[in-house]
C-alpha cells in the first residue's frame, strides 16, 4: 500500500505548466513580436525620409544659386522668353516651373526625376534698398515639401 506522506511530497515537488499558463505566456510574446514587427516595418518605411529631404535641399539651393548670380535688373536688350538656358537676370525665373529637377540648362537630372520646383520672385524694399525676395519650392509627392527663401539685392 502507499504511503500517503510520499505520495504527498511527490505531488508537492511535481514542477510542470499548466494548460492556462502556457496559452497566456504564448500570448504575450505573440503581442510583444507584434509590436516590434510594427515599429521594425515604420522605421523600415521610412528609412530613406532623410536622404528625399537632403535631395531636396540640395536641388533647392542649387536653383537659388544659379538664380541669385544673374544680374538682378533686365539689361538693356536683355532676354525676356521662357527658355531657361537664356535667362539672364533674376526676374526671369519668376513663374518657373519644372517638373523633375533640371540643370541650368533646362536637362532633366534623371535621378531626381519625381521633384518638382517652382519659383516665385518679388520685388521687395530692404532698408530702403530695392531688392528681389526669391522663392524656390522642391516638392516629392507627399513625402517632401520643402521652401527655400533668398534675396537678390542689385549692387553692382
Amino acid at each position: 500500500m502507499r504511503d500517503p506522506v510520499v505520495s504527498a511530497r511527490r505531488c508537492a515537488c511535481a514542477h510542470g505548466v499548466t494548460l492556462v499558463e502556457l496559452v497566456i505566456s504564448m500570448l504575450v510574446i505573440t503581442i510583444a513580436i507584434g509590436g516590434i514587427m510594427a515599429v521594425m516595418n515604420f522605421t523600415t518605411a521610412h528609412s530613406a525620409d532623410p536622404l528625399l529631404r537632403q535631395q531636396a535641399v540640395d536641388i533647392a539651393e542649387a536653383y537659388m544659386e544659379e538664380i541669385t548670380l544673374k544680374v538682378c535688373a533686365n539689361p538693356i536688350g536683355g532676354y525676356s522668353g521662357s527658355d531657361r538656358s537664356q535667362f539672364d537676370d533674376v526676374g526671369d525665373y519668376n513663374g518657373l516651373h519644372d517638373v523633375g529637377a533640371r540643370d541650368q540648362f533646362g536637362n532633366l537630372i534623371t535621378i531626381l526625376h519625381d521633384y518638382t520646383v517652382d519659383v516665385r520672385v518679388a520685388d521687395v524694399t530692404l532698408n530702403g534698398v530695392a531688392a528681389k525676395k526669391i522663392y524656390v519650392r522642391v516638392q516629392r509627392g507627399q513625402d517632401v515639401d520643402l521652401t527655400l527663401t533668398g534675396y537678390r539685392t542689385d549692387y553692382e
